[in-house]
């Protein structure tokens, strides 16, 4: 797929993820970006830096921005939708616990595997995301179990930053992330939607 702009992310947008990692919802959506250099297609290997320590899968709804948006309400920013994509967030935990912000823990080359571009349905709530991790299930939620909601983040993110066609949004991912190692593979899918899957090698 093209390389977006820019991708924005949402951070501990579903409670029991929020409760595995020791933290509570926030009060409004935690934003925090990644760069366009660490987006991979599915088949390429997610790489693992020397030294990161324990680094995470996290699947999640991504949503592909279809129009400019700046100050938009909620209605508007549903309707610029141009579609919807898997993701996996992969992070750095240790990384993102000691350097106080996320730039290296979330950006680092090969950290954002994207899978194919669909059309957003008209239910977003219905919108099921499912992680594998060597073939086995690990994560499973709905848009509906998101504690702040597609239309709002979008809507939310454009009072402070312009989102631009072409631009990615992570919603979040939902409880059950866990460590990869060398050798493992990731998969990650809307079900019936997007997919993406990947193999985890030593950088």
């Amino acid at each position: 797929m093209p390389i977006p702009g820019k991708i924005i992310c949402v951070g501990r947008n579903y409670r029991d993820h929020a409760k595995e990692m020791g933290g509570d919802v926030p009060k409004e959506p935690l934003l925090f970006l990644k760069p366009p250099s660490c987006v991979i297609d599915a088949g390429v290997a997610i790489e693992l830096p020397p030294n990161a320590g324990r680094i995470d899968y996290e699947g999640e709804i991504g949503v592909v921005v279809g129009a400019r948006l700046k100050n938009a309400d909620e209605a508007t920013a549903r309707k610029a939708i141009r579609g919807l994509i898997a993701a996996n967030d992969v992070s750095a935990r240790d990384w993102q616990n000691s350097d106080g912000q996320w730039a290296r823990a979330k950006g680092c080359d090969t950290f954002l595997p994207l899978g194919n571009e669909v059309p957003a349905p008209d239910d977003l709530d219905a919108v099921t995301v499912v992680t594998r991790h060597n073939g086995v299930e690990r994560q499973r939620a709905t848009g509906a179990d998101m504690v702040f909601k597609i239309p709002f983040l979008l809507s939310y993110i454009s009072r402070y930053i312009t989102l631009e066609p072409g631009d990615i949004l992570l919603t979040g991912t939902p409880a059950g992330v866990s460590q990869i190692q060398p050798g493992d593979t990731v998969e990650v899918e809307l079900l019936g939607l997007s997919k993406v899957s990947n193999p985890v090698a030593a950088a």
